[in-house]
C-alpha cells in the first residue's frame, strides 16, 4: 500500500466542499449555514469545533453524522460516501461506526435510565438481558448506577446528560460526535466526563468531534477548528494537517491594494485579525499576526476565586471553605 493509500485508509471522517442551505420564504431569503467546508479527520483523533452561536456548528455535526444531507458536497464515514447510501445502508454504517451526544440528552421519556442506555444494543439484535447488564455497568462508571430505574422526568439535567453519554458509549463506537456534551453538567461532573473521554481516546483509540463553547473541552482535543459564518477561519493545535494549503496558489491584488485570501490560506495564517508587516521587498511580503489560543493547557486553580482559600493539593474539586467549584485556569 502506498503512503497516499495508507493516509486515506487512516481517515475515519472526511468532508469535501460541503454546503448547506436552509430554504426560507422570509424577506431575507435562504440561509447559507455551511460554505464549502473541508475536513479530513484521522482515526483516533479528537477535534473540537468552536465558534459563536449561529456559526453553523450544529448543522455541520448533523451533516457529518449523516443525520442531515448537505445541499452540496460529500461526506465520507469510514471510507464510504454517505450521500450515496440508501437509508438502510446509512443506518447500518452509523450503527457500526458512530454515536451521538446532544446537549439536550434526547432520552426516551417512557424508558428508565438503564433501558435508555441499553436501547442501541437491543436495536442491533443484542439480547435484552445482556444489553441491560452492560448498560448498568456503564451507568455505574458514570456514577449513575443508583438512578438506573429512574425515568428521565425524575432526573436532573446533568443526570440526563450522563445517561445520554452512557447510551452513546454502549455500542463501543469508533467515532463520537458530540454537541456541547458537558453544557448541562456542573464543573466537577464535566471533568469526570472529560476524563472518561480522554481514557477512551488515549487507551481505546476512539475518535471525537466535539462542538463546544468550553475552552476546557477544546483543550482535551488534539486540534480545534474555528467556525464563523459557515466557514473555517482558523485551526489551532500542535499537529495540524496543512496538505494542499500552499502549493500552486495564486493571490491577486487590485489597483487599490485590496487582496482577498482564500479560506484555506487564511486558515493556515491563523484566521482573521490584525497583522503587521515584518518584511517587504519586490515580490515578497511577510506578515506577523497574533492568533487565538483555543486549546491551551489548563490546570486546577491554586486559589479559590470566591474566598481566596489556598488549595494544598492537586485533587480537590470543591473549596472546603466555601463550597465553590474549583475552576480551571491557564497553566
Amino acid at each position: 500500500m502506498s503512503e497516499t493509500d495508507t493516509k486515506q485508509a487512516d481517515i475515519i471522517l472526511e468532508a469535501d466542499a460541503v454546503y448547506h442551505v436552509y430554504e426560507s420564504k422570509a424577506e431575507d431569503g435562504n440561509v447559507v449555514a455551511l460554505r464549502g467546508l473541508n475536513i479530513a479527520m484521522r482515526s483516533g483523533e479528537a477535534v473540537a469545533v468552536v465558534g459563536p452561536s449561529g456559526s453553523g456548528k450544529s448543522t455541520l455535526m448533523k451533516c457529518l453524522g449523516g443525520l442531515m444531507k448537505p445541499s452540496a458536497g460529500s461526506v465520507s464515514l469510514d471510507g464510504r460516501n454517505m450521500t450515496r447510501l440508501t437509508g438502510q445502508e446509512l443506518v447500518k454504517l452509523r450503527q457500526q461506526t458512530v454515536s451521538f451526544i446532544f446537549q439536550e440528552g434526547n432520552l426516551l421519556n417512557d424508558l428508565n435510565a438503564r433501558d435508555n442506555v441499553a436501547q442501541p444494543l437491543i436495536n442491533q439484535g443484542v439480547r435484552s438481558r445482556v444489553a441491560k447488564r452492560k448498560a448498568l455497568d456503564l451507568l455505574e462508571r458514570l456514577q449513575m448506577g443508583h438512578r438506573a430505574m429512574a425515568l428521565p422526568m425524575m432526573l436532573s439535567g446533568g443526570e440526563q446528560q450522563r445517561v445520554a453519554i452512557a447510551r452513546a458509549l454502549i455500542t463501543e463506537p469508533r467515532l463520537i460526535l458530540a454537541d456541547e456534551p458537558t453544557g448541562a453538567l456542573d464543573p466537577v461532573t464535566s471533568r469526570e466526563v472529560l476524563a472518561l473521554f480522554k481514557e477512551l481516546h488515549e487507551e481505546d483509540g476512539v475518535s471525537f468531534l466535539i462542538v463546544t463553547h468550553s475552552k476546557e473541552v477544546a483543550a482535551f482535543c488534539d486540534r480545534s477548528l474555528e467556525l464563523r459564518d459557515g466557514r473555517f477561519v482558523a485551526e489551532h493545535g500542535s499537529d495540524l494537517n496543512i496538505e494542499r494549503l500552499e502549493v500552486g496558489r495564486e493571490l491577486l491584488v487590485d489597483d487599490i491594494g485590496t487582496v482577498t485570501l482564500p479560506p484555506d490560506i487564511l486558515l493556515r495564517l491563523g484566521g482573521s485579525g490584525g497583522y503587521t508587516v515584518a518584511e517587504l521587498e519586490p515580490g515578497r511580503l511577510t506578515l506577523i499576526g497574533e492568533t487565538i489560543d483555543v486549546g491551551g493547557e489548563l490546570v486546577l486553580a491554586g486559589v479559590c476565586p470566591a474566598c481566596k482559600y489556598v488549595y494544598d493539593n492537586d485533587t480537590e474539586q470543591e473549596c472546603p471553605a466555601c463550597g465553590s467549584s474549583r475552576p480551571m485556569v491557564e497553566a
